[in-house]
């Protein structure tokens, strides 16, 4: 039975929005009748998340990792206690609070009723499940384990979730701090400085190099500061296109990959979300080429998802995957010898999981040590900045009281 999306006005004269699910837009209009509600419009649910599908982004606000865990985990739930699919999906439309959600969920439904599978069904909507997860559901749906493998997605799914909030919450405090004694800064040279230096230039006395050097610096972000705060903004804006181009990514993503500490960063984040991906697609009986493919999709840098690209093919040429991989250098030696391992032994998908385990640790263990050591460097830098300050204006009344005596 096909969904529809609705809005109506209660009896009350405020607006009602939801989904229902009717052999018709006309019996979906005569349930709200019935109701006492007057029927705005009624739309199809299917067409209107498929018209939609470029604002509904994994991972972007459309369906959040949380989301995606919660319904992956129920749907795992319901089909391990042998319900069918359409029913499983439409007890967890209902679970849901968000409209959005819940009309996602009862279109897929409506495609699976007209016997579309699971992973066809979801592949109309991409943005909300991404090759990934529909690769992993097709390979379910073909084994036969489709409870066992939703499982498994729900556990990548919150570990990549608890994985960008760990992140997030490393980084909240040091932004904090960087704002707010940059706020410190501009505050002392645009307004406290400038009534100072006043009484010295009054005196009529050649001031210090540092006290010239400060009232410079005050001067100048007392004028420029508003135009240069204006000139950053209209930067900002310009370079968002040129961002999104390709070459420039390629740049920019090389560069990443040469500098100290960020190339440990990004090499690290990248080969913790390679390594669970194809865990998980070999662990559903994914063949090793396609899982390949998939997983190189996951890499936020383009440099190592092409690395990923060419060591799919050498693999279909008869390959090492470690030895394809290693040839990179990309990845992190450990990770391949535990790869190299996993092939020898025939247990590819288990040393992958540990492969991930430990990348992540050590991902972890990499931003809880450069965030301890921002917080201290950022002290110590404000300190020297409140002294130089505090020199500058201290050396012309040491001066004065020269003069005096």
């Amino acid at each position: 039975m096909p969904a529809f999306e609705y809005v109506s006005v209660d009896n009350d004269g405020r607006k009602q929005k939801g989904v229902l699910e009717a052999d018709s837009a006309r019996q979906v209009r005569q349930q709200l009748r019935d109701k006492g509600w007057l029927p705005v419009s009624v739309e199809p649910a299917a067409g209107e998340h498929k018209a939609a599908s470029g604002n509904q982004g994994f991972f972007r606000g459309g369906m959040s990792a949380w989301e995606l865990a919660l319904i992956t985990r129920q749907l795992a739930t319901l089909i391990a206690a042998s319900i069918p699919v359409e029913e499983c999906l439409r007890a967890v439309s209902r679970q849901t609070e968000r409209p959005g959600l819940q009309s996602l969920l009862l279109a897929v439904r409506a495609r699976v009723i007209e016997g579309y599978t699971l992973a066809q069904a979801m592949s109309e909507f991409p943005q909300a499940f991404p090759d990934l997860y529909r690769a992993t559901v097709a390979a379910g749906e073909k084994s036969g384990h489709l409870d066992l493998v939703l499982n498994q997605l729900a556990d990548y799914t919150e570990a990549r979730y608890d994985l960008q909030k760990k992140i997030q919450g490393a980084l909240i405090y040091p932004i904090i701090l960087t704002v707010l004694a940059s706020a410190i800064v501009m505050g002392l040279l645009t307004y406290v400085v400038p009534d100072i230096v006043k009484v010295f230039q009054s005196s009529r006395q050649e001031l210090p190099l540092l006290t010239r050097g400060l009232i410079a610096t005050s001067n100048f972000a007392k004028v420029m500061g508003p135009w240069l705060l204006l000139g950053l903004v209209v930067g900002g804006f310009m370079l968002r296109p040129v961002l999104k181009r390709e070459t420039t990514r390629y740049r920019i993503h090389g560069w990443q990959l040469r500098t100290p500490l960020i190339w440990r960063l990004v090499r690290g984040a990248n080969a913790t979300r390679f390594a669970s991906t194809l865990s998980i697609l070999t662990r559903s009986s994914v063949p090793l080429v396609e899982a390949l493919r998939i997983a190189a999709e996951v890499s936020s840098n383009l440099h190592i998802r092409d690395a990923i690209r060419q060591a799919a093919v050498k693999v279909t040429e008869g390959g090492s995957l470690s030895r394809s991989l290693e040839e990179s250098g990309y990845f992190p030696p450990m990770m391949m010898q535990m790869i190299s391992s996993g092939e020898q032994s025939g247990e590819l998908d288990e040393m992958l999981a540990r492969a991930a385990v430990m990348q992540e640790k050590e991902l972890s263990s990499l931003i809880t040590t450069l965030v301890g050591l921002f917080e201290p460097l950022m002290l110590l830098m404000m300190a020297g900045v409140v002294l130089i300050i505090v020199l500058a204006i201290m050396l012309p009344i040491l001066s004065m009281n020269n003069l005096v005596s």
